[in-house]
């Protein structure tokens, strides 16, 4: 390659196409695979992420517990000041604690990364002189990208021509009204909302297409800058915004007891390091330790289980939210229908079966063609409706026969619901226009009854419709070679185009299925409102009333928060609607989530908690999306509620019960050590205690969870925790204060004996407590506990009665228990359990109060997007050097340039 390797777009906005495209080194064909190979290796990948795991990175996070640094400078104070042996003791509880929460959460993070590599982002380019989707951190300067509506720009662009282009460029300027595209250069230091002559990667293609060359990727682009000064860091979901509140409740608690004991033990003149060691084995053992790596485990363990269903979430954290949806809104294709659409038939103003309309559907059409000639291949990308026309076998014969010449287009977009071009034949030039029936006909001339009731009958029988429509150019119009919207009008009706997309076989019982989840199903679509609530009546989502867009604007939004509890089908909707219809719904309190693949769909899928999309959707669809689905598939989104669910059950699970019985140990550990003339536990044991109950606990992600628990949301309440803490807290004391009496007052225990005691017993109750925190139900009976968290606790139980009995016994401080202690041991854990069910009981009787969801910040867009610039190499490009050359833009079905492209300069 010669010349420079990027240059700079507000330079490059200045320049004409031909000195840009001379300094990047292009060819009129885009560039070879090979160069682009050569470029990739030279100025790295179009990448702002890296979505490897770093082991250093959980490490760190391991490491940054302030309690534990500090628990680990004190015992390195205490090593040299000859407490060699408990200073050694703590050493290795400590570093058995971190390699267990960095060994899970190092192997969550190679599941994240597996995960990130299935979802790819391609966009359209020229390679060989061939347009080719390609992933889009592949592109490098000289590249030559199409832009079609809907796509985000996936490198800062020089443009080459334009067909009404607008791109909508809120995530750099935060102007929201879209921006007008032209080839023509613009002035010297102009602010980045006024480089009309470029497209900026991250903004979003609002209306028509054009091409553009790559003139910078990654890091050097505009939007690649304020990515990378944002660093990696995502805004929190609202389950982190859960996990953060709930930490800070254990810090304050940990900090008074802390505080308290650490007091308690100077006024009672015990030695100050003994004292401080104590104290913060005290605070390390209310938290809970392993609550990350539970955490991180449990959400690795349910990516996988999604994995294997197809379903791919952006960041694990997403499946918490997808078991908090409350009300599901959709698009209607390829969810309650088969999503393969099919060409049925061409029909004339007279009903009767007409091919000229199919030709002139055919002429009218945005699909890209990957084929050599051009001519006669299939189409390789474009909106479903103009793919199932060009593929049609009735269109193949009727495609070799096409002699018109395009000269100009407007594109489809969703506000004018229809598409034109400008065509030239033997008989003169002619504009033919092609849409949404309602949309078509508001600008025919004339229409006759028997047309419309045609086009009720084929409403009636569900099937999707495009009328065609068209006008000759005469007179003074006659040699036009631009076309506007403006032009749509005085069109002569010419017949229909009718589709097939039948409903989905599985859509029915997946319906059910989210019902009995406490998931509301709506349906959000652009078709007519016979069409869709046929469809929803075929399917069994019935019960609501029928709304259209025009009701959506007659209502305020006090009026449209009631009007969307009445109704199940809002049809004939554009994307503003079905956002705000989105966004009405949220503010009455409920979780929403929005599934849509389209352009028209992206809005909606911002404005809702969770955005759920398909693999195969278009790039503004999956850049807004939070959750992918490999297949577009009600039945698969349903088991992604259900382990979102499951995982929020299961971390809630370990929370409850290592708060409360923690709590309680560590408040009999503060008053025992007021009125023992020893200290209770030694601070080595209190830390082995709780490293042997935090290990148990890593098989929570495993266990069952009852049905109840999965047919409604759960959400974080730190006052549901605080309360739990505090009323079970107590009765695990309760029998501490037991094991108190019956150690000093029946086996007359010394310290040794005491505290060996002591720690059996702690750790036998908070450990087996699980099977009575883990459900509402009664335990073993009628809720089974999994293999793998029985077995963990039982041995974790077991260990702990034995340790005493091994040679560790006498550097751990431990001494053997007398054979009767086991009996009253058990004795206690029995009636222990008894009482944990009775309060439980009780406790339930009042329900926890759910969390209202969080909004979105432009950060949370920013880094999303910059998501999709992802890849697991090293880390971003750095701006290098300036330079490159020529481009030959794509080609329409019908040859040439691209339909309304402007002619290059």
């Amino acid at each position: 390659m010669t010349g420079q390797d990027a240059l700079d777009v507000t330079v490059a906005a200045g320049l004409p196409v031909e000195e840009v495209v001379a300094r990047l080194g292009g060819t009129s064909g885009g560039l070879s695979q090979a160069e682009v190979e050569h470029r990739l290796a030279a100025v790295g990948a179009n990448s702002l992420r890296t979505h490897r795991a770093r082991r250093l990175a959980v490490l760190a996070r391991q490491l940054r517990s302030p309690l534990l640094i500090l628990l680990a400078v004190t015992a390195a104070a205490s090593f040299f000041l000859g407490e060699s042996s408990d200073a050694l003791i703590i050493g290795v509880i400590l570093a058995v604690s971190v390699g267990l929460g960095f060994f899970n959460e190092y192997r969550a993070e190679k599941a994240a990364e597996a995960l990130h590599t299935q979802i790819r982002h391609r966009c359209l380019a020229l390679r060989d002189g061939r347009p080719r989707l390609v992933d889009v951190v592949t592109l490098v300067p000289g590249d030559v990208v199409t832009l079609r509506l809907g796509d985000i720009v996936p490198a800062d662009l020089r443009l080459i021509s334009t067909a009404g282009l607008e791109c909508e460029e809120s995530v750099l300027t935060g102007e929201s009204l879209p921006v007008a595209k032209a080839v023509q250069p613009v002035g010297p230091d102009l602010p980045l909302a006024e480089l009309a002559s470029c497209a900026l990667m991250g903004t979003v293609v609002h209306a028509g297409s054009g091409t553009g060359v790559v003139v910078a990727t990654a890091g050097r682009t505009e939007f690649g800058r304020i990515a990378l000064q944002l660093g990696d860091r995502h805004p929190d979901t609202e389950f982190q915004i859960g996990l953060r509140k709930f930490s800070m409740l254990l810090v304050r608690v940990a900090a008074a007891l802390t505080a308290g004991i650490f007091v308690i033990n100077l006024v009672l003149h015990r030695p100050v390091l003994d004292a401080l060691l104590f104290s913060l084995a005290i605070a390390v053992g209310i938290s809970p330790q392993l609550l990350p790596a539970v955490v991180s485990t449990s959400l690795a363990a349910g990516t996988h289980r999604l994995a294997q269903h197809r379903v791919l979430v952006k960041r694990l954290v997403c499946i918490e939210d997808l078991g908090d949806i409350d009300v599901l809104f959709t698009d209607k294709t390829g969810t309650l229908t088969e999503g393969r659409i099919s060409f049925m038939r061409s029909l004339g103003p007279d009903g009767r079966p007409d091919d000229q309309v199919l030709e002139l559907g055919l002429v009218c059409n945005e699909a890209v063609v990957d084929d050599q000639d051009g001519e006669a291949g299939r189409a390789a990308s474009g909106n479903p409706l103009d793919l199932a026309l060009w593929d049609a076998p009735a269109a193949s014969a009727l495609r070799a026969g096409l002699t018109c010449r395009r000269l100009a287009v407007v594109p489809f977009d969703h506000e004018r619901r229809a598409a034109s071009v400008l065509v030239e034949d033997d008989d003169g030039r002619m504009i033919v226009t092609k849409g949404a029936p309602e949309a078509v006909l508001a600008r025919c001339a004339a229409i006759t009854d028997r047309a419309r009731a045609m086009l009720e009958a084929e409403f009636a029988a569900g099937n999707r419709v495009v009328a065609v429509a068209t006008r000759r150019l005469s007179g003074a119009a006659a040699g036009q070679t631009t076309l506007t919207p403006a032009e749509e009008h005085d069109l002569t009706f010419r017949g229909l185009l009718v589709f097939l997309d039948p409903p989905k076989a599985s859509a029915s019982q997946a319906l059910e299925r989210l019902a009995r989840l406490g998931v509301t199903v709506k349906v959000l679509t652009g078709d007519n409102p016979a069409v869709a609530a046929k469809l929803c009546a075929d399917l069994g989502l019935t019960g609501g009333r029928v709304l259209t867009g025009q009701d959506v604007d007659g209502a305020d939004d006090a009026r449209l928060t009631a009007l969307i509890e009445q109704a199940v089908v809002f049809a004939r909707v554009s994307p503003e609607h079905k956002a705000r219809i989105v966004r009405a719904q949220r503010r009455s309190g409920l979780d929403v989530a929005f599934l849509g693949d389209g352009v028209n769909d992206a809005l909606a899928l911002h404005a809702a908690d969770v955005g759920i999309s398909v693999d195969a959707a278009t790039d503004v669809a999956k850049d807004a999306a939070d959750v992918l689905l490999l297949e577009k598939n009600l039945d698969i989104l349903a088991d992604g509620v259900t382990q979102g669910r499951q995982i929020f059950a299961n971390t809630m699970k370990y929370v409850l019960m290592g708060t409360s019985s923690n709590f309680g140990n560590m408040f009999s550990a503060a008053a025992a050590s007021a009125f023992l003339p020893f200290l209770p536990m030694l601070p080595s044991q209190i830390l082995l205690n709780n490293l042997l109950y935090d290990s148990s606990q890593l098989a929570i992600p495993t266990d069952n969870v009852d049905p109840e628990q999965l047919r409604r949301p759960s959400r974080w309440d730190v006052s549901l925790i605080r309360r739990f803490m505090l009323f079970f807290g107590p009765i695990s004391s309760l029998f501490d204060f037991a094991t108190f009496a019956v150690m000093l007052g029946v086996f007359h225990a010394g310290p040794p004996l005491f505290r060996t005691g002591w720690f059996v017993e702690s750790l036998a109750t908070q450990v087996l407590v699980v099977f009575a925190i883990r459900t509402r139900r009664v335990p073993f009976f009628r809720s089974r506990p999994s293999v793998p968290l029985l077995m963990a606790a039982l041995g974790v139980v077991a260990l702990g009665a034995v340790l005493p009995a091994t040679p560790l016994a006498a550097v751990l401080g431990f001494q053997p228990l007398p054979g009767p202690f086991f009996l009253a041991l058990g004795l206690m854990v029995a009636a222990y359990l008894a009482l944990i069910e009775l309060g439980k009981r009780r406790f339930y009787r009042a329900a926890p109060v759910p969390l209202a969801g969080g909004g979105r910040t432009a950060a949370h867009r920013t880094h999303r997007r910059a998501h999709r610039f992802s890849t697991a190499g090293a880390g971003p490009a750095r701006p290098e050097r300036e330079d490159q050359g020529p481009v030959k833009k794509g080609r329409s079905p019908l040859g040439g340039r691209p339909p309304g492209a402007e002619a290059e300069p």
